[in-house]
Formats: structure tokens, sequence, C-alpha cells
């Protein structure tokens, strides 16, 4: 997608909305809404939005487990299984 093409002017998002969101919606767009010729907002179909977001949650958690196995701040799956079978066992 040209990014040329996904930008449009608030006065058009007003004046077309129910387009607008359908177009987003049908073919999975993402729209860039001016105000005063500076970009302000995006315009995105929510699944796509929920994926994004799903995404970097992701990308954050590798993040945070690569950071903290750098630093030693981690477990073995060994010691981590030695846990919770410690864990279950007091709780019966």
């Amino acid at each position: 997608m040209k990014l040329s093409e996904a930008v449009k002017p608030i006065s058009y998002l007003k004046a077309h909305a129910s387009e607008l969101v359908r177009e987003v919606c049908e073919h999975g767009k993402t729209l860039v809404i001016t105000q005063n010729g500076e970009a302000r907002v995006v315009m995105q179909d929510l699944h796509i939005y929920e994926q994004t977001m799903e995404s970097l949650a992701l990308l954050k958690m590798l993040a945070v487990s690569a950071s903290n196995k750098k630093e030693g701040n981690y477990k073995t799956a060994r010691q981590a299984f030695a846990k919770l079978d410690r864990r279950i066992r007091e709780a019966d």
C-alpha cells in the first residue's frame, strides 16, 4: 500500500466516514488522517490492530527474555518444573 494513497484530511473523513470505515474493514487498509496538514491519527481495522498489538507483546516478551538471559536472571527448565512440582505437592 502506498502511503500517499492512504493519507486523508480530516475534512474528507468527516464527509466520507462510513465509506472509509467500510473500505478499511473490507480491504484491511490503514489510513493516516491529517489535521491542518499534519498526520494526527491512524484509522485501522480492529482485527489488524489486535494482531499488531499481539505481535508487539510477543516481541516485548522476547526482548525481556533475551535481556534476562544476558543478565543471568533465569532458571533452567529442570529448575522451573521442580519448583512447580513442589508447589503442586504443597497445595494438596
